[in-house]
């Protein structure tokens, strides 16, 4: 799905809400809400005022990495994006080209057998491409057994040129990050849990609502491609599985924090909408074809208009609630992108009036 429209560079959020003045905390973006083709505008600090007890939220406790490193090919310097880690032991890798802005020119990562040299004597060489269909992403093999050890050494967030400069990886952590085990993560954030704070959390589940923890570790995303998600590692643990399906027996809504968490938790779904405990790898597309099976709601930052994750939330509320929310969030001056607002899509409420549209403050 495409949407007919075109995003200002001006509404690109350029750094963190928490950055853009003093007393400022993550909670202070907005928060665009439809239901079906009903919009309302709200701050996002009111969300525990628009779910209610028994909702449930499915949260992605993946940590984000430092997975950008400065490395070159011969004499020209390059920045490798670290995606995926295989079951063999090789990364799925992204080559691009630095410009000052963040790395934001892809460059094809072939021929196989191209050798790229990084900080500390560790080398990569490229084996081949990730997916026919692109030669973006590549898998290769690194001369370290420790990956992680180097981009916690050397790397750096992801950065691409909309936003205005560096970060630290703690603005690229949300409060749901938990460090895995085996120490893996996401290459890049998955950004709409960002807005979330401690003192909001305990908010919500003072007020009922309860939260199921999911994991999805995602991998790179592109400025300039949007093909669809490449498989990805995934975990539904056994209590959240309960948790969702106990949800759905009663009044609740299974409300995703993210495409990430939609992915996580549907790719557990069987076909009747039982969740059961699942981990490993998932190739799921969630399209308005496949349809979803657990998810009522998505609460997601805004995407390109080109973007395939669209076609997850076409999915989850349908084309027109889709097609009105953006025209609304272009209307409103909304931010894009990962320091930007976000969106909550929620069902229809035919228990109440539909709610006015109450225009807030951006700060």
């Amino acid at each position: 799905m495409t949407l007919t429209l075109r995003v200002p560079e001006e509404l690109s959020a350029r750094v963190p809400v928490e950055r853009r003045g003093p007393g400022l905390d993550r909670d202070a973006v907005r928060l665009l809400v439809s239901r079906g083709t009903e919009v309302s505008h709200h701050a996002f600090r009111e969300l525990p005022g628009l779910l209610r007890a028994g909702d449930l939220l499915v949260v992605n406790t993946s940590p984000t990495l430092a997975a950008a490193v400065d490395g070159w090919v011969g004499h020209a310097r390059v920045v490798v994006h670290f995606s995926t880690r295989g079951d063999d032991g090789r990364w799925a890798v992204e080559l691009r080209d630095p410009d000052g802005r963040g790395t934001t020119r892809a460059r094809a990562g072939g021929p196989a057998g191209v050798e790229v040299g990084l900080p500390g004597g560790v080398r990569l060489v490229l084996e081949e491409p990730l997916s026919a269909r692109a030669d973006r992403l590549w898998w290769a093999r690194v001369s370290v057994a420790d990956v992680l050890a180097v981009l916690r050494a050397h790397g750096r967030p992801i950065r691409y040129s909309y936003t205005a400069r560096d970060q630290p990886l703690s603005a690229y952590q949300t409060v749901f990050a938990l460090p895995g085990a085996d120490g893996a993560g996401s290459a890049e954030m998955p950004s709409a849990a960002r807005p979330f704070t401690a003192r909001l959390v305990a908010e919500l589940v003072s007020r009922g609502v309860q939260f199921a923890p999911v994991t999805l570790h995602t991998g790179v995303a592109s400025a300039e491609a949007h093909e669809p998600p490449y498989p990805e590692r995934f975990a539904v643990p056994a209590t959240s599985a309960r948790l969702v399906n106990a949800v759905r027996a009663g009044d609740g809504r299974v409300i995703a924090v993210g495409t990430t968490a939609v992915r996580a938790v549907e790719s557990a779904a069987r076909a009747d909408g039982v969740v059961r405990a699942a981990a490993g790898w998932t190739d799921l597309v969630v399209t308005p074809e496949r349809g979803v099976r657990v998810v009522d709601g998505l609460l997601t930052g805004l995407h390109e208009p080109e973007a395939s994750h669209l076609l997850m939330l076409r999915a989850v509320a349908g084309r027109a609630a889709v097609e009105r929310g953006y025209e609304e969030a272009l209307r409103g001056r909304y931010l894009w992108h990962e320091f930007g607002d976000v969106h909550l899509v929620l069902p229809p409420d035919t228990t109440r009036p539909a709610p006015h549209s109450v225009h807030c403050c951006r700060n």
